[in-house]
């Protein structure tokens, strides 16, 4: 991430020298058109162009931290798991649990359905972790996962 940061403000000062350079070549022709001010601005074009790329690259890394970041709040809101991030803030992702949690959205689209075309909530049937006689005592979103603390 530093690096993108550290390319970011590299690109940006190239192109504030770029157009300081092409303010003043305009200034010393006189508001001329000449090859000294074509040169300039080619130069300009380069450097903003340059600095459009650096740009995408760090909206870029932006969005797939900000997707990384979505995808583990998820992961802790699905199994009620709260865990110590990092010196870095962002926890890497591991295929158990993003399978952990694709089973429990499933469980839980299932429990909606099932409640959406009863009376009452409580109606609808327990996941199949919950039917165990040790668990039949936890709430049925504690029991879906093993490795969740009881509420």
């Amino acid at each position: 991430m530093d690096g993108i940061v550290d390319e970011l403000s590299s690109a940006y000062d190239e192109l504030v020298a770029a157009t300081a350079g092409v303010l003043e070549a305009r200034s010393a022709s006189g508001e001329q058109k000449t090859a000294e001010t074509d040169a300039t601005l080619v130069g300009f074009k380069k450097r903003w162009e340059t600095f459009q790329a650096v740009c995408d690259r760090a909206e870029e890394m932006v969005e797939r931290a900000r997707h990384r970041i979505g995808s583990e709040l998820l992961v802790d809101e699905a199994t009620g798991a709260t865990s110590q991030a990092p010196a870095s803030g962002v926890l890497p992702i591991n295929a158990s649990r993003l399978e952990q949690t694709s089973k429990a959205v499933r469980w839980l689209v299932l429990e909606i359905q099932r409640g959406a075309g009863s009376a009452t909530p409580s109606a609808a049937a327990p996941p199949p972790a919950a039917a165990s006689p040790s668990s039949s005592s936890l709430a049925p979103s504690d029991a879906r996962f093993s490795e969740g603390p009881a509420r």
